[in-house]
């Protein structure tokens, strides 16, 4: 008898429901077979029956597997990321070689946390352009050791390392941070644990708005805030030490912006030591 054969073929058709009974015939066959022949087959039976139940173990793993359901979560991860680095990482390696040795970004952006204006996107900022900062309502704090470490400390880098050129502060349409600025007790009470504490570095811009546009309905009384306050946060930046230097030097430059994407458009306007009229990019 070939057993090597019968193994062979049996061992590519067996599944969990069949090999048993395989291993039960050829032991029936062999028992009218001499002692020495039957040892040899019990040896081998037992090396296709281990082979045998390795094949189910994997088909079993295999089947689990495809009965797992993907978080969507997570595919979208990961279809994200291989979006990424098919259309941008492996076309453009010179950059990532380039980037991998350093930065050198010509902008720093103030912009707010909300998704929906992302600065990369909507000034179309490539990798290595821009040093951003995004916050809640796209706030700087002033120049104080001892608060908001956060955002001075990345003015810090970006002005005394990267030497950026730029300063844009973005404010944006339907703001949610300036909103609540908009919508603050005037007896300064609060009912969130960081929030009001935040938004309250735009307070001035607030108070100007109630004074000049006091008669507004709130949404209008919010988008002037929106504009003002990006105001505010460029008077802020002057109170750095460096920053002062760096714009009175002429190696630095300050920029407001507003993007509004109700009406799809932008408007920029350059601040020193005041502020002139808003320019809109089209």
């Amino acid at each position: 008898m070939n057993l090597g054969f019968w193994a062979a073929d049996h061992t590519m058709g067996s599944t969990s429901n069949s090999y048993n009974e395989a291993v039960d015939r050829l032991n029936k066959l062999l028992s009218t077979q001499s002692p020495n022949l039957y040892s040899v087959a019990a040896k081998k039976i037992q090396e296709i029956t281990d082979e045998l139940q390795q094949q189910v173990a994997v088909e079993d793993v295999t089947q689990k597997l495809d009965e797992v359901v993907v978080d969507p979560v997570v595919q979208k991860l990961k279809n994200g990321f291989c979006h990424f680095k098919k259309e941008v990482y492996l076309k453009d390696t010179d950059l990532f070689s380039k980037l991998s040795k350093g930065q050198s970004p010509k902008f720093m952006v103030f912009a707010c946390s909300d998704s929906r204006v992302c600065p990369s996107h909507v000034l179309k900022f490539n990798l290595g352009e821009a040093f951003v900062v995004r916050n809640i309502a796209n706030m700087v704090a002033p120049y104080e050791k001892n608060e908001y470490p956060g955002t001075s400390a990345a003015v810090e880098y970006a002005v005394l390392h990267l030497k950026v050129e730029h300063i844009i502060v973005m404010g944006h349409s339907c703001c949610g941070g300036i909103k609540a600025l908009m919508s603050m007790p005037d007896d300064g009470t609060t009912q969130t644990a960081f929030i009001e504490n935040w938004i309250k570095i735009g307070k001035e811009a607030r108070s100007k708005v109630n004074k000049l546009h006091g008669n507004l309905p709130f949404d209008q009384q919010c988008s002037a805030c929106e504009k003002e306050a990006v105001n505010v946060s460029l008077t802020n930046l002057l109170t750095f030490p460096f920053v002062r230097d760096a714009v009175l030097k002429g190696i630095l430059a300050l920029h407001g912006g507003y993007y509004n994407f109700v009406d799809g458009t932008f408007k920029r306007w350059s601040f020193t030591y005041s502020i002139t009229e808003e320019e809109l990019l089209e």
